[in-house]
């Protein structure tokens, strides 16, 4: 974390926290939400076309739950003065790689030789 400024920082932390507080708030309002009461009556297609709503917003929360663990994740590493390192290779990430992807573990090469290999 050497190569990243208290300012760098302190944005980078301030943006992981937004993005948290966020996601948070839009799963609680889900909770809330009135169209989660189970749905008694209609035919076969209003049923279906509710469980296919259904399926698709426990699929989006899904990802914001997995995108909370790594935003949760990103800020122990500032704790930790290991944040900003490539967890493959040990290099330094940019701060301009981090101010756009602030969950980020890797540098872009390594990122992107996971990926080539992911597609093989």
């Amino acid at each position: 974390m050497k190569h990243l400024t208290e300012d760098q920082i302190r944005e980078l932390k301030g943006t992981l926290i937004t993005m948290r507080e966020r996601l948070i708030a839009s799963a609680q309002e889900q909770i809330r939400d009135p169209s989660n009461v189970t749905f008694e009556g209609g035919d076969e297609i209003d049923r279906a076309d509710l469980e296919g709503e259904r399926y698709l917003t426990f699929r989006i929360k899904g990802r914001e739950a997995k995108l909370i663990h790594k935003i949760d994740y990103a800020l122990m590493k500032m704790e930790s003065g290991t944040y900003g390192v490539c967890e493959n290779c040990g290099a330094e990430i940019p701060f301009e790689r981090l101010k756009a992807r602030p969950v980020t573990t890797m540098c872009i090469e390594c990122k992107e030789l996971e990926e080539e290999l992911e597609n093989d």
